[in-house]
């Protein structure tokens, strides 16, 4: 069985933003409220694309959507407080802001054409 989620770009993408967050997870010493927050958020991501690819009214497939992007927000935003408190350098962040607004632009495409 074949599942058409695997071949949506922004689901690889965002399965790739998951492995590089718990990457960054394993290699810094981040508090331990923010890896168990930046993980399931991470991982939100992908999950929403996935099961939003499978609801069949367009509102539910964008209600999904939606809510990938908005994980997506909230890893930004702790890693830009991670970013601030030193947990990782300004250049690292700014690298995981080019790959997360990559994400997030095809999220608003998806559901903008779903509106």
């Amino acid at each position: 069985m074949s599942f058409d989620f695997k071949n949506l770009i922004v689901y690889q993408k965002a399965k790739k933003f998951h492995n590089a967050s718990m990457l960054e997870i394993k290699r810094n010493k981040f508090p331990d409220y923010s890896k168990n927050q930046l993980s399931r958020a991470s991982f939100s991501i992908a999950l929403n694309i996935a099961e939003g690819s499978g609801r069949f009214s367009r509102k539910d497939r964008r209600n999904f959507f939606v809510i990938a992007r908005s994980s997506l927000l909230e890893c930004i935003a702790i890693f830009d407080i991670l970013s601030d408190q030193n947990y990782i350098s300004k250049s690292r962040f700014q690298q995981i802001e080019d790959e997360a607004d990559e994400i997030s632009r095809m999220l608003f495409s998806l559901i903008r054409k779903l509106e």
